[in-house]
């Protein structure tokens, strides 16, 4: 069997380019108001671009210490509820620069998920849990990657950025290919020797890059694509990083948002998805690790949720500043959240019969709390959410309708988000 060589994506950058040219004419034409309608068709193009903020907080944050608290109840824990700047909605004193945001945001308190442990939770919740059809379904990255593309940035579609090490991870796509994997930016640092040694001129570089271009097509002529396509993809996206150093450049950045945000860091990590965000990548993820509290459970929590409510907020706060909360959709979520009953290790374990999550921004109605759990938190008293709903809600919210929307599995037809489930009305704009 014989595949078709695929393009660059140079090519479809510069097609697209073309595609806004035109389009951008043909209106001006009808309007009659010839090249000078141009910019601003184009910066109208720009601002209807979506993007997307996914903080993944790692272990399982709390919901009693955080967006759900039952303070003075028996399973309540020590920390007070605290108003916000919505009248109605509290949430845990450990939280006061996010609560002075909450017109910003929605509360989702209803989620009642099936799996209780990290290997499969952390993997359901970002899949979107759809039927079981005998592939590997995308995470949310990847599948907005796909569905939205890079736009005109040149920057990669999903970027990772990360404790620890980085790299191109291909293990989100699924049987999207490891083209739709993330380029994790380990500990906020670029990819290892991402620059041009100093014994290679530029003109040496772009001669060995066409030299593997032609490599990679005549390879991939005679057989299946993905890998040499992701190859390909890789060397793309690195020859663009190499374009934007500054990026990563903490040297440009305002000491006053290094404060802000604060110099730990999940601060430092969310002032960079910042900059991603600013500069166009499509799919920007912050992941915090260490919130599996399984024992000393408050005072876990007295120390890390004051640094994500620093750096949440302070994030919250510039994107609305600068208008971008109309475009990018956030989300701050776990993979399930934490028990009730406290153990007699003075921990919470896993617990995802009932928990909460926070988003807000493009397409998401803002200061409002949807679904309720009972006076103790132990269940869900308002109708239950599971992943599912929020994959159809995200989906709806970015301009996506899940069921006229497929992905093309090698000519098999497959949904987007899981068949039984549909959005959350209430939560959208």
């Amino acid at each position: 069997m014989k595949f078709s060589k695929l393009c660059t994506p140079t090519e479809h950058r510069m097609s697209r380019r073309q595609w806004l040219g035109a389009a951008a004419g043909t209106t001006a034409g009808l309007l009659g108001l010839g090249d000078l309608a141009q910019p601003a068709f184009a910066e109208e193009l720009k601002k209807k671009r979506k993007q997307v903020l996914f903080v993944w907080i790692d272990g399982g944050m709390s919901q009693l210490e955080t967006w759900d608290p039952k303070p003075n109840t028996q399973f309540g824990g020590p920390f007070r509820a605290i108003p916000t700047s919505v009248n109605g909605i509290q949430v845990s004193e450990l939280l006061p620069r996010t609560a002075k945001q909450m017109h910003h945001l929605a509360l989702v308190r209803s989620l009642c998920t099936k799996d209780n442990s990290h290997s499969a939770g952390v993997a359901r919740i970002q899949r979107g849990d759809p039927k079981n059809r005998g592939v590997t379904y995308p995470f949310f990255g990847s599948a907005v990657a796909k569905l939205l593309g890079p736009g005109d940035s040149g920057l990669p579609p999903y970027v990772w950025i990360k404790p620890g090490s980085g790299g191109f991870m291909t293990e989100d796509a699924g049987f999207l290919g490891p083209k739709y994997g993330a380029i994790a930016f380990g500990d906020g640092k670029p990819p290892e020797n991402l620059m041009r040694h100093k014994s290679l001129s530029a003109e040496d570089d772009a001669d060995r890059n066409e030299l593997r271009r032609l490599a990679d097509q005549r390879y991939a002529k005679e057989r299946r694509t993905s890998a040499t396509e992701a190859n390909s993809y890789v060397y793309e996206m690195a020859a663009q990083l190499q374009k934007r150093q500054e990026l990563f450049d903490a040297s440009k950045l305002a000491p006053r948002d290094v404060e802000r945000y604060g110099t730990h860091e999940l601060g430092r990590h969310m002032l960079l998805a910042r900059r991603m965000l600013e500069a166009g990548v499509t799919f920007v993820k912050v992941n915090s690790y260490g919130w599996d509290t399984h024992g000393d459970n408050f005072n876990g929590h007295q120390n890390m949720v004051p640094k994500f409510d620093q750096a949440f907020s302070s994030l919250i706060e510039d994107l609305a500043a600068r208008g971008m909360l109309d475009n990018v959709l956030v989300i701050a979520m776990s993979e399930f959240g934490r028990t009730p009953r406290i153990n007699g290790h003075i921990g919470r374990d896993h617990w995802p019969e009932a928990w909460s999550l926070v988003m807000g921004g493009c397409g998401i109605k803002r200061g409002i709390a949807v679904g309720a759990t009972n006076d103790k938190g132990t269940a869900v008293a308002t109708d239950e959410h599971d992943i599912g709903h929020l994959f159809h809600t995200w989906f709806r919210a970015l301009g996506i309708d899940p069921f006229e929307t497929e992905y093309d599995n090698s000519g098999q037809p497959l949904p987007i988000a899981h068949e039984g489930c549909i959005a959350i009305k209430e939560l959208l704009a």
